[in-house]
């Protein structure tokens, strides 16, 4: 998107404060693209006259390394000593009441960079031109004698030198310049280049505050229990049965749907919950088992109601006149997010402020859930924006325990931190929507696939989150991966079978390119075993039109040796999936026991994100979703029993092991030419690349997961 730096829509908030310069910006699009795209984009720039340089990040810090990147380009630009630069969450309630000038807070879709580069990178460029404006100004000599590097603006005739926290005050009077040229990638110095993560250190040495973390004076702490099946109620509870245990100060039901028990430690308190006679009513929902929500799903696949998501050339006329037609069906279940630090909040809450302090990925709808649960104006609500152990999705816009935290600490008058028990935190989830997938190719007498059928059947994030979405026509986002389908196939047809649940679904990383990356390119692998092609080759000709995805593939292909000769039982699988504004493509080398539970030797990723921030970031990113992806397709299942999840902790839903991880390799291909996500797109690609390598070793088709549920020895197809 441009940006049009123009006076009229460059509002700037520059003051000078204690010496130092405060930069503000809004860089909104016409009208219209704001309207469509981005409202109000902004950053903060402060310049202290020690020459420290604070870079204001709106988006929050889950391990994804934004509070690096984001400042990296504002850096860049500004061309400052990297060295000088210190990352500083917003206060939230100060953006909402200046009219939202940092845009959107939330930290989502593996957007931080991709949506946010332009704005940034302009706010550095004109702080930039300021600060030499400045040195001009004092000095009386033309700006063309000048040059700024390292945070420091040089006269070239005389070596004259001033450095940016000299001139800070004086740069925030000048005017704002209409436009700013951005530099070329080969003039970028900051920009990638492989920089550590500035809070790195603090994690290791302990000093990062997480939400968990914080301790307030007086704090009192809750465990809550919810309705153990989903839509059910609190009947009733024996308060006086827990009451005089150690450390208990209250039992408060919440909701109609929970009840938390409040103590002076953690530990009491989870205790007095365990031993809290409690009664629920299960509600309609009681009876309804995995059994049935499977089968009701399933049912979509072959159901008349399904909505068309793409249709181009006929299907139908082509089918039938085919040399080869292949069939098959694919499943994936439920997934929670599981993140190391479960969910909580502390909230205090006083007459004249309502303070909270929690893990989330929009500090903005925290903000908001925590006036509306306190029942004030924002005005009166500070967030405190921490370090979050995790998100994965989960912490995007579902806040129950922010919600939780304030009404606590409202009723009792003391800070309160509402902490929930992994158990909790796996049953009272947002699930990756459970799916199934129903395919049909066809082939002409040369092995050419001539048509392409799918039907796509489960449940619609969008029906909760914004059923508004919905009578548009369907849920586009259930169908990626298919109605962008990038393989050259002339007649395709993609539709959806939406089968709602009462089972809460939300964003899970990668969210369903998850399921539908493992289902589309497991088939495309089956379709290339009936053309008798290799799969990679196979894969090479269907992208000759789709040049970022072909070169991904053909740069994985390379780097993992793809044909070559590997130890006995050891076979290769290939797939690619572009996503999230990034083009990845993975070679898995795995085994297969005598169990049929694989071993994962080496997963070697090519990724094209268009320009790479920070190569170390990409690359950490991606072996994170290695081992998030490997987990769901070795592990992930969330199944329902009476109405609720089964599954409790690490020993029913486990993560894979240290002694499982392969050997990981990341392969950059920056084509440079866009700016795309790397938190998400790692993902999809590795489960059929797996699940294609394990076919090689077995001779045996897995379509539904997770792996150690459809492992067992059977016959070949």
């Amino acid at each position: 998107m441009n940006f049009a730096l123009n006076r009229r829509l460059f509002l700037t908030a520059s003051t000078a404060v204690g010496g130092g310069f405060v930069l503000g910006f809004s860089l909104p699009a016409s009208e219209a693209e704001a309207a469509a795209a981005t409202p109000e984009v902004n950053a903060w720039i402060v310049i202290q006259p020690d020459d420290t340089i604070i870079v204001r990040v709106a988006h929050s810090e889950m391990g994804q390394g934004a509070f690096t990147s984001l400042p990296m380009m504002v850096a860049e630009e500004l061309n400052a000593d990297w060295a000088k630069v210190k990352p500083e969450f917003i206060d939230p309630t100060e953006h909402v009441q200046r009219g939202r000038i940092w845009g959107s807070t939330a930290t989502v879709g593996s957007r931080g960079v991709r949506t946010s580069h332009e704005y940034l990178r302009k706010a550095g460029a004109s702080a930039r031109e300021m600060l030499v404006a400045a040195a001009a100004q004092q000095w009386k000599v033309p700006v063309s004698e000048l040059k700024a590097e390292k945070s420091i603006v040089t006269h070239t005739p005389s070596g004259r030198t001033l450095s940016y926290g000299k001139l800070a005050s004086a740069a925030s009077r000048m005017t704002p310049p209409k436009d700013v040229a951005l530099k070329a990638p080969s003039e970028w110095t900051i920009i990638g280049t492989p920089l550590k993560r500035v809070e790195i250190p603090a994690k290791v040495m302990g000093h990062a505050v997480f939400a968990i973390d914080v301790r307030l004076p007086e704090m009192l702490y809750a465990a809550v229990e919810h309705s153990p099946a989903f839509g059910g109620k609190l009947k009733s509870f024996d308060e006086a049965a827990v009451s005089k245990l150690p450390g208990v100060r209250a039992v408060v039901p919440l909701f109609g749907n929970a009840v938390a028990v409040v103590a002076d430690s953690y530990f009491e308190a989870s205790q007095a919950l365990a031993a809290l006679p409690i009664e629920w009513d299960r509600g309609p929902n009681g009876k309804i088992n995995h059994a049935n929500i499977r089968a009701f799903v399933n049912e979509g696949l072959t159901a008349t109601d399904a909505v068309m998501g793409a249709n181009e050339g006929n299907v139908d006329e082509v089918m039938p006149g085919a040399a080869k037609v292949i069939e098959a069906e694919y499943h994936a279940p439920f997934l929670s997010h599981v993140p190391m630090e479960p969910q909580n909040g502390t909230a205090r809450v006083t007459a004249d402020l309502v303070e909270i302090w929690a893990p989330t990925q929009n500090i903005e709808a925290t903000l908001n859930l925590a006036a509306k649960a306190a029942g004030v104006d924002i005005a009166k609500v500070k967030v405190h924006p921490v370090m979050a152990g995790g998100g994965f999705g989960r912490r995007g816009g579902q806040l129950e325990y922010v919600t939780e935290a304030v009404m606590l600490s409202k009723q009792l008058g003391k800070p309160v931190q509402v902490i929930w028990s992994r158990e909790e935190d796996i049953r009272q989830d947002y699930y990756r929507p459970i799916s199934s997938a129903k395919f049909k190719a066809a082939f002409d007498a040369a092995g050419k696939p001539i048509a392409w059928d799918t039907r796509i059947a489960g449940q619609s994030i969008l029906s909760t989150a914004n059923p508004e979405a919905l009578k548009k026509g369907p849920d586009l986002g259930f169908l990626v991966c298919f109605t962008d389908n990038p393989y050259d196939v002339a007649n395709r047809r993609v539709d959806f079978g939406m089968r709602n649940t009462h089972v809460p679904v939300g964003y899970w990383r990668s969210v369903n390119h998850s399921q539908n990356g493992f289902f589309r390119e497991c088939f495309v692998d089956e379709m290339a075993q009936a053309a008798g092609v290799d799969p990679y080759e196979f894969r090479r000709k269907l992208l000759a039109k789709s040049p970022k995805q072909l070169a991904v593939l053909e740069a994985v292909a390379k780097a993992a040796g793809w044909g070559r000769s590997l130890p006995a039982g050891v076979h290769q699988g290939i797939a690619q999936v572009d996503g999230y504004g990034s083009f990845v493509a993975t070679v898995v080398e795995a085994s297969v026991r005598p169990d049929g539970h694989p071993k994962v030797h080496r997963v070697v990723t090519a990724i094209d994100c268009g320009n790479v921030v920070n190569p170390d970031t990409v690359k950490a990113q991606t072996e994170g979703a290695v081992a998030w992806a490997l987990s769901a397709a070795f592990y992930g299942e969330i199944t329902i029993k009476n109405g609720g999840v089964e599954q409790g902790n690490y020993h029913d839903y486990p993560m894979v092991k240290m002694a499982e991880m392969p050997m990981v390799e990341t392969v950059l291909v920056p084509s440079g030419d866009f700016w795309g996500g790397v938190g998400e797109p790692g993902a999809p690609p590795v489960t059929p690349a797996l699940l294609n390598a394990m076919y090689k070793a077995t001779g045996r088709r897995i379509r539904s997961l997770p792996i150690v549920k459809d492992s067992a020895p059977r016959s070949a197809d």
